[in-house]
This record gives C-alpha cells, structure tokens and sequence, in this order.
C-alpha cells in the first residue's frame, strides 16, 4: 500500500524504499510537501519527488536506478567537438533561477513540464539554502543550456537539464561531472533511464546498492568552496 505523508509533519520519516511499487516502477508515497526539510531527507533515502500540476506530490524510489560515476563520464567525438566551440562557456550558480524556469518550459518531444510553481520555489530555496546548484552553458552572453540538482555530502542529485542549442545540456554535465570528480565526488544520480545519459556513461544499477552508496556518500563532508565559477576547460 502506497503511504500518505502528513502535509504538516515534514519531519515524518518516509517508508522504506523496498516497499515501493513496482508498477508504477518506484512509486513509494503520495502528500506531504516540499519543504527543504522533507526534500533533504527524501534525497538522503533514494526519493525524489515527481508529479504533473493536476496531482498531488508523488515520491518515487525507481528500481534499477540509473547513476554516473563522474570519473566514468564519456565524451563522443562528436559530443568533443561540440566542448571545443568557442562561443560555449561553462558556468556553475550564475543562472540558477533562469535554469530551473528554463528547464520548466515546454520543449521538443516534451510539450508538459513536470516542474510546477511550487516545485521551482521549493529548489530555489534549497539553492539559497546551498544544497541546489546549477551548471550553466552560454553562447557568447545567451544562456543556451544547463541542469540544475542538489548536492549532499559527496553526491550529485541531477534533477532537470535543458538544452536550446546542439549538445548545450551534454556539455553541462561533462563539466559538471569533471569538476565533481576533481572535488571527490563519488557519485551523480540520474533518476531513471534514458538513452543519451546512458551514451555518456551513465549505468543501471540494484537500488539495494545505490542506497548503499547514499549511505557512504552523503555521510561525508560536503564540497565546502564556493560552486559560483566561470570558465570551465573540459579534457578530452
């Protein structure tokens, strides 16, 4: 049985992640809200919330799940030539408020966003609070593509990308996995699967171990510098 969540208790513990359903794959509870309190603590145990403007918030834990171990990521060649672009520049917590509305609107093969109002103020939050971070990618001054997550610990919880020109959002997440490996990050979540997270090295793995990978990851001292940057060089 799927578990209702008190909209007036954020502190209220989530069910275990093993009582999930499996269809739909990983829907564990229904209610509740999205303070940072309960999104912190949902993130730590593998649960993400995810639900369209006509439902009330639902909270999934998938099984597999797909994960990037950021010293895994993979570059094409064409996706290289693409990095190599002059007019492209990387930038982390510069636009966070721009990415996540971009990443809200409607795009090819995807004409209805997921990322309601209340969903935006709930992560802008978290990014004042400096959990949500966002990798930006721009054309000369125009800002072209991104993604937005939140960080614990050592772990990356990617949340939306987008992209308004070829590759823009791949290349945010090649320069952010190659910064988060240089800061001893030990792992990005992907949520669930899809064909061109899993070309750049992202992997399906039992949610029994990606939880255990949470447990060993979140525990761990946080990156404590500033993520506002500006120009990022990729290696190839």
């Amino acid at each position: 049985m799927i578990s209702l969540l008190d909209p007036d208790n954020p502190e209220q513990p989530f069910p275990a992640v093993e009582k999930a359903e499996q269809e739909p794959d990983g829907l564990l509870a229904v209610g509740g809200d999205l303070s940072s309190t309960r999104l912190l603590n949902a993130y730590r145990h593998g649960i993400f919330p995810w639900y369209s403007s006509e439902q009330p918030i639902l909270w999934w834990s998938p099984n597999p799940r797909t994960v990037l171990f950021p010293q895994r990521i993979k570059i094409s060649r064409s996706l290289g030539k693409s990095l190599r672009n002059r007019d492209y520049h990387f930038s982390l917590d510069n636009a966070f408020a721009e990415v996540i509305h971009a990443c809200a609107m409607p795009q090819p093969g995807r004409e209805e966003t997921w990322i309601t109002d209340e969903m935006k103020q709930a992560y802008i939050q978290l990014h004042r609070l400096g959990y949500a971070h966002s990798a930006e990618v721009w054309e000369n001054s125009r800002l072209v593509g991104g993604l937005y997550g939140v960080a614990i610990g050592r772990v990356f919880f990617g949340e939306s990308m987008f992209s308004l020109t070829r590759d823009a959002s791949k290349i945010a997440l090649v320069h952010l996995a190659q910064i988060l490996a240089d800061k001893g990050f030990g792992l990005i979540d992907c949520q669930v699967y899809t064909s061109h997270l899993i070309s750049m090295g992202a992997e399906e793995i039992e949610r029994s171990y990606f939880c255990d990978l949470l447990q060993r990851f979140c525990s761990q001292s946080g990156y404590q510098g500033s993520w506002t940057g500006g120009i990022h060089a990729p290696r190839d």
